[in-house]
């Protein structure tokens, strides 16, 4: 009944948890200085000054998908369309900002990269067994016996 598959199981769950948990609350802090802090005004001229494109339209947008984002990746509810939305926001900072800077912090990448291999990780593998998402798709699951 408990046998290795089934503790690899809650093993592999647990862990989805904490990864979520832990990269949602680091976008929801990302999300709520862009807002709360800076201000969209602040963000718009900010991304104006690093060159990302339509920075009227891609600040907002990068602030509500962090911040939103986040909050869909703590509590597990849509979270492979967060993880998608979340994972281009960090390619765009590659792409944009940060990859002109080489790999290494504080200005290069590798934070940026890590943050989008996680979400491509979340996508792929799904939020785990202690997410809203489980619990509301689970009918979606075959059958094992």
């Amino acid at each position: 009944m408990y046998g290795t598959s089934a503790v690899a199981a809650q093993r592999l769950a647990v862990g989805l948890t904490i990864l979520r948990v832990i990269v949602g609350i680091l976008f929801i802090a990302h999300g709520a200085q862009k807002l709360f802090v800076f201000g969209l005004g602040g963000v718009i001229g900010m991304f104006g000054q690093m060159h990302v494109p339509l920075p009227a339209i891609s600040a907002p947008l990068v602030a509500f998908v962090e911040l939103l984002g986040g909050v869909a990746l703590v509590i597990g509810l849509f979270t492979r369309i967060a993880a998608i939305l979340l994972g281009c926001d960090m390619l765009g900072a590659i792409l944009f900002v940060h990859g002109r800077n080489g790999l290494f912090l504080p200005n290069g990448y590798e934070y940026a990269l890590t943050l989008l291999a996680v979400n491509v990780a979340l996508v792929i593998s799904g939020p785990g067994a202690y997410a809203i998402d489980d619990r509301l798709w689970s009918f979606r699951r075959p059958v094992t016996v």
